[in-house]
Order: C-alpha cells, then structure tokens, then sequence
C-alpha cells in the first residue's frame, strides 16, 4: 500500500508541474496572439508575460494553500468559502500587478472600472485554474480509496483462507498427540519417534506453504502419503490407499493441502467406524485443458433418507466445507465439485478445476 501511494503521489507532483507549465504557456499564447489581433504595440507583450510570471507564481502559493485546507478536515461550507477567499485575494494581487505594470510602461492613469474588470479575468482564470485542481485531486482521492478498498478485500480473502486452512490441524494433531502418547506408554519408542518425524515433516510443510499459494500435485501427494502414514499407526492395516497420478498431472497446480480435509475426512467417517477399515483412492488426471480429481473410499457413504448423513461435511469445520469453501474464493466461477455415493458402495468426490502449470514450464 505504502509503494502505490508513494507512486501516486509521483504521479500527481509529475502531473501537475506538466499542467500547470502548460497551461500557463498557453495562457500566455492566448492572449499574446490576442493582443497581435488587436495591433497592441511589442510593449503589450512585457504585460503579457509579467502576467503568466505572476499567474504561475500565485497558483503554486495556491497549491500549497488548498493543500493545507484538504488537510484540515474543515466542513464543506467553511472549505468553500476560504477557496472563494483565497481566489479573490490572488485575482485582486494579480491584477494589481498587471495594472502597475502598465502604468510603469504607458505612463497612464486607469480607472476604477478598469481595475474591476482586469479583478473580474482574473477571478475567472483562477476559478478555472482551481476547479482543474480539485478535479484532478479528486480523482488521485478515488484512486486511492479504491486502492484501499482492493487490498482490504484481498486481506479479508487471504484471512479467509489462512483460517479454513489452519482448521484442519487441531483435529487432526490432537488424534496424533493421543497415539504418539500411547505409543510412548507401550514403550514403542521407536514408532513414537518415527511418528514425530512424520508430524514435524507435515507441519513444517503445511506452515511453509501458505494457503493462497499454489504447488505441484507431486507436493500435494507427498504432503498426503506424510498424513497417511502418521494415520497407519493409528490404524495399522485398517487404512489402505491407493493412488493413480498421471504423469501430466504431476505437474499440475493445485491449492497446497486442498485434498488434505478430504482424506481427514474420509478417515473419520469411512475408515474409523468400519472393523475392518476400508481403502481411500485418488486417481488425477488431466482432461482438456482441466484437471480432473477424484477420491473415492468405500465406507458407509451418504444417508439418503433424508436424515443426518454418516459423512458429515460439517462436522469439526473441516472436509468437505473446508475445501468447498476454499476452491470458492480461488476459483469463485470456474471450478466444480461433485459428491455422490457410489454403487459399489461408499463416496466419491470429484473436483475440477483449471489446469494449470508453473510460469517457467509448458504443456
């Protein structure tokens, strides 16, 4: 935020030096060619440029002026009226500039009514001059506050996420702590120290990859054969897998841990309740240009009456909420996810979304 203001304050300086020269110059043209029209003598244009002098001088003191009232916070009324001041005042010195000048070249007296009327232009240059700077602040103002607006949406999704990620590890390490204490009790310190490696292992990568970032299916299924294996001990030939990655698809982007909750999941509701366990698969493959997943295990699968299912996604904040919830906000339009019993028995789940590779590699 701090660079796109620093940027925009750049800009702006840049903008208006480039304005203000030019439209100083231009003034100065204009009423040079208007004096040529007119046949005024070569005296007139010493006029002419004291005036734009003057006029650029004036309306940079101006700047500095109205910044300081933008600053202050005043009620719009009491704005308004010190702008309307500020601009009389300058028209009033910058006609008395040029009447003085022109007294000191012509050597002549004017009247009353000449002096009002040279106020009066100069009222009018300023009132043009004081509206194009408030446009154009305005503008940098709304650039800004859409700005801030973008980057406290982008912090508010990236909260989201960081907290549907971070949802699934109290569930999951409490059910660690608890086997790697009985194993400690059983003096199977070996399996113990195996199964704090694995956890140590998983953790740092769930820690490192942060939940908005993308990784390869490779990292994704290394992160999930650590999970599984801390869940063997648990289970010991209860739990059985089986996995089919295409080699294109091994290459393939995904949300780092998006098929974690799923396989957490699966365990919880499809192996655990079952005596002799059961067997999650997942096969990944690329489809067009889509990557297609699908994870299938053959527990009790969905109640169809109606009733509380037996795999609950709602259950603990984590499964299949979590992953629905997250491909929402990274893929708000462009993904789809089917959950379905299967005839055989149990669920599959099946996820598309976009295939997509690292910048540095190519279909």
């Amino acid at each position: 935020m701090e660079n796109f203001i620093e940027k925009q304050y750049k800009q702006k300086e840049s903008l208006f030096w480039k304005l203000q020269i030019a439209g100083w110059l231009a003034f100065g043209a204009t009423r040079a060619l208007n004096s040529f029209a007119l046949g005024d003598d070569i005296n007139f244009q010493f006029i002419v440029a004291a005036s734009v002098i003057s006029g650029f001088i004036i309306t940079v003191i101006l700047r500095l002026i109205y910044r300081k009232l933008r600053q202050s916070n005043l009620p719009a009324s009491t704005m308004v009226l010190s702008v309307i001041t500020c601009i009389v005042i300058s028209a009033i010195i910058l006609s008395v500039i040029d009447i003085w000048i022109v007294v000191q070249i012509y050597f002549i007296d004017l009247q009353v009514n000449e002096f009002a009327g040279r106020t009066l232009y100069d009222v009018f240059v300023l009132l043009i001059w004081t509206g194009a700077y408030f446009i154009i602040n305005y503008h940098f103002l709304l650039l800004e506050q859409k700005e801030m607006t973008l980057q406290a949406v982008a912090q508010a999704h990236q909260s989201q996420l960081q907290m549907l990620r971070y949802q699934l590890n109290p569930h999951f390490l409490f059910n660690t702590l608890n086997a790697i204490s009985t194993l400690v009790l059983g003096e199977q310190t070996k399996e113990a120290n195996g199964m704090l490696t694995k956890l140590s292992a998983f953790l740092r990568f769930s820690l490192v990859n942060q939940p908005q970032q993308k990784i390869t299916i490779e990292e994704e299924v290394y992160a999930l054969w650590l999970y599984l294996d801390i869940e063997k001990v648990r289970f010991q030939d209860r739990l059985k897998t089986d996995f089919n990655v295409t080699e294109e698809a091994n290459h393939a982007l995904i949300p780092s841990l998006l098929l974690q909750p799923l396989i957490e999941n699966a365990i919880k509701y499809a192996i655990a309740p079952m005596e002799n366990g059961g067997t999650i698969s997942l096969n990944v493959e690329k489809n067009d240009n889509r990557l297609s997943i699908t994870m299938c295990d053959n527990g009790p699968g969905l109640n169809e009456t109606g009733e509380k299912p037996i795999y609950d996604e709602n259950s603990s904040g984590v499964g299949l909420a979590n992953t629905k919830n997250r491909l929402k906000e990274l893929y708000p339009s462009d993904h789809n996810i089917d959950i379905k019993n299967r005839v055989e028995g149990g669920v599959k789940i099946s996820i598309d979304i976009p295939f997509e590779l690292k910048e540095n590699e190519t279909e």
